[in-house]
C-alpha cells in the first residue's frame, strides 16, 4: 500500500492531535479514572508531540529548529499510537473509558504508518556497489560521456 499522507498534512496532525491530547482528559471527562492513565500519559504523549512537531522536519515544523527527521517522528508515532490503544487494558480501566485513548492511539498509529516518508512503507534508495556511487551518479557519468 502507498502512504497517502503528505508532509504538510502530516505537520497538521502533528499539531491537532498533540493538542487534542494535552486535553483530553477534561475534553473527554476521563481525568479522575486514575493518576496515571487517565492525566499523566495523555499529557506527557501529548507534550512529546507537540516538541516533536515543533522540531520536527516538515513544512509546519519551524525553520531553524528542524532537528527531527521523518522518519524517526514515525517511528515514535507508530510506539506511542500502539503504547496508547492498549492503555486502557493496560492500567485495567477498560470497563470505564477506553474510546479516546482508542481513537486518538489509532490516529497516531496511522498517521506514523501512511506518512509519505515513513520508513514502514518506503523503501530505502539502494545505491549500485561500484564504490559508493548512486544508481543515479552512475547513470550521469554514463551520459555525460
Amino acid at each position: 500500500m502507498k502512504p497517502f499522507i503528505s508532509r504538510s498534512l502530516y505537520g497538521f496532525l502533528n499539531y491537532s492531535i498533540a493538542l487534542l491530547l494535552l486535553v483530553s482528559p477534561w475534553l473527554f471527562k476521563f481525568s479522575h479514572v486514575t493518576i496515571a492513565a487517565g492525566l499523566l500519559m495523555p499529557l506527557l504523549m501529548g507534550w512529546l508531540q507537540l516538541i516533536m512537531s515543533i522540531f520536527s522536519d516538515n513544512p509546519l515544523g519551524f525553520n531553524k529548529l528542524k532537528v527531527f527527521p521523518m522518519q524517526m517522528q514515525n517511528f515514535v508515532d507508530v510506539l506511542m499510537g500502539s503504547f496508547l490503544l492498549a492503555l486502557p487494558w493496560t492500567y485495567a480501566f477498560s470497563g470505564q473509558v477506553f474510546l479516546p485513548h482508542f481513537i486518538l492511539g489509532l490516529a497516531l498509529l496511522l498517521k506514523g504508518i501512511f506518512a509519505v516518508e515513513s520508513p514502514f512503507l518506503t523503501r530505502p534508495h539502494r545505491t549500485l556497489p561500484e564504490g559508493g556511487i548512486s544508481s543515479t551518479d552512475s547513470l550521469e557519468g554514463r551520459l555525460n560521456h
